[in-house]
């Protein structure tokens, strides 16, 4: 009786990271409420509007700016505990973030979002806008996102900042910059991006030439 061969091995799904603040939703009102909030109860003045023109590096990175060093962890904390009193209301889904999700799926892909938010602030986000990734994994900025990039096996990373870039690359995954956040075009590239969309209504498209 001959040997039985083996099957051949079936191709790993794809699977799709995307960063979350102005890359999947525009947190800038929420977030902008939640440090004006924090500036009434602290005493401490915060420009809130030059706060969310820089959206991407952790909190406790942007309260460095206006409290002293030894303050920065307590306030953080502080910040968010009030941040879902503030900021998920105001919040809305970027134009094609649902649709990006939904033509993955649609390829019998995964998505997961790596962001450096806070994980249960990212979590109360994505229930109020109905947008369900496969997976969340928060508190991760930069290089360090490559930790659950590799873990999840994304071989793509979706991102609005030139940290994301800086994520991607060092996980090994093909970098996608958008340009809805604080980075423009000319500093994904730099940065190494491989590919720059102007937003997620740009990401379908894009998605049905790179997996063909």
């Amino acid at each position: 009786m001959p040997a039985q061969q083996p099957s051949p091995r079936s191709p790993l799904p794809l699977t799709v990271g995307f960063d979350l603040d102005m890359t999947l939703i525009d947190s800038r009102p929420g977030i902008r409420a939640a440090y004006l909030a924090l500036s009434a109860e602290t005493g401490t003045p915060i420009d809130a509007d030059l706060v969310v023109s820089r959206l991407g590096p952790p909190v406790d990175e942007e309260l460095r700016n206006w409290f002293p060093a030894e303050a920065v962890a307590a306030t953080a904390d502080r910040y968010r505990e009030i941040y879902p009193a503030h900021a998920i209301a105001p919040t809305s889904a970027l134009p094609g973030a649902r649709e990006s999700l939904a033509a993955i799926r649609g390829r019998g892909g995964r998505s997961i979002v790596v962001t450096a938010k806070y994980r249960p602030s990212a979590e109360l986000h994505l229930t109020h806008l109905g947008i369900e990734p496969d997976a969340l994994v928060g508190g991760l900025w930069a290089e360090a996102k490559a930790r659950a990039l590799r873990e999840h096996g994304a071989s793509v990373y979706v991102g609005d900042h030139v940290g994301d870039v800086r994520g991607a690359r060092t996980a090994g995954a093909l970098s996608v910059g958008v340009t809805t956040g604080p980075c423009d075009a000319a500093e994904l590239r730099a940065a190494g991006a491989d590919v720059v969309l102007s937003s997620l209504t740009e990401f379908p498209a894009w998605l049905e030439t790179y997996a063909a």
